[in-house]
């Protein structure tokens, strides 16, 4: 339903309800910069001031950061892949810590939908939201996603943002003007989803689902694990730093190297090597091997792209 941030304001206008003694919302130091815009208006109409209401950490410090302040904090948001390094946080280990802080926990999943192991019911997590057309290949203006666990599914003490396509199929056309929600998370869907913007998606998935993501994640491990391998030929006086995490489970598909000159490199990669990496400030590139396009020799390519413009 709609898009990311437009889902994870329908859903933070249900599970953020800040009192006197909660009010803070929790997000990663270096968090993506839509969601910061959407947490900070949050709180601006909540009448705060989002210096203050919004509390933000190191992915390392998350849970001391909980610890200290928790009784603060209402709600927690953080990426289930960090999109600037791709590692990949433990969801069920964090949304414990929030939960014990007496917090909201709260996913955004944008670089972690089809690219890594997620178990949202299990894991107890509150509320995730994310977009299609990263791994999901949907294309640009997909329709995004929502989770909602089912523990609030007919928690009528929640205020929400309710349209049309949230109501219950039974009620829809009886044109009542008292508003039946559908359970869980089809019940915070506010308008009609775009058919040709979930036409791809529907392709995309019905792959998903002859492949089966478990053979899909041991490809997209062996994948990185052979870029990672190739990357740590290259030149040590080359100046490229790995800054994602070397443990396999602890990444998706993404490789995030610091290197100087990084935006020059990536358009040089594209323009004379056709191979398309990602640039973000101040000095990352970003590759992602996607287990369902890319292969071992495009992994090669790569690193010996890279090689050949750093020389």
């Amino acid at each position: 339903m709609s898009s990311l941030t437009v889902n994870l304001h329908l859903l933070l206008a249900s599970f953020y309800r800040p009192s006197p003694e909660r009010w803070r919302i929790l997000i990663e130091e270096e968090a993506f910069p839509s969601d910061t815009y959407a947490v900070q208006s949050q709180a601006a109409w909540h009448g705060l001031d989002p210096s203050e209401a919004i509390l933000r950490a190191p992915l390392d410090r998350v849970e001391a950061v909980l610890k200290a302040e928790g009784s603060s904090v209402a709600v927690v948001l953080l990426p289930g892949v960090s999109y600037l390094t791709g590692e990949a946080l433990d969801v069920q280990r964090l949304t414990a810590a929030a939960h014990a802080a007496g917090a909201v926990a709260a996913w955004d999943l944008a670089h972690a939908i089809g690219n890594v192991p997620l178990g949202l019911h299990g894991w107890q997590v509150d509320f995730a939201v994310w977009c299609t057309y990263k791994y999901l290949n949907a294309g640009p203006g997909a329709p995004g996603g929502a989770f909602v666990h089912e523990r609030h599914s007919h928690d009528r003490s929640r205020p929400r943002l309710a349209g049309w396509w949230g109501t219950d199929p039974v009620e829809r056309f009886r044109m009542d003007p008292d508003f039946v929600p559908q359970p869980g998370a089809h019940g915070f869907a506010a308008s009609t989803p775009s058919i040709l913007g979930l036409a791809p998606l529907r392709a995309s998935l019905e792959l998903f689902d002859r492949i089966g993501f478990t053979r899909l994640r041991d490809r997209s491990l062996r994948l990185t694990g052979y870029l990672e391998d190739r990357l740590d030929e290259l030149p040590a006086d080359a100046g490229v730093r790995l800054i994602t995490p070397r443990e396999p489970g602890a990444r998706g598909c993404q490789l995030s190297v610091s290197v100087p000159g990084a935006r020059d490199l990536a358009a040089r990669l594209r323009d004379e090597h056709g191979v398309i990496c990602d640039f973000r400030e101040p000095d990352v590139l970003r590759f992602a091997p996607v287990p369902l396009c890319n292969t071992f020799h495009d992994c090669w390519r790569a690193a010996e792209a890279l090689r050949q413009v750093l020389a």
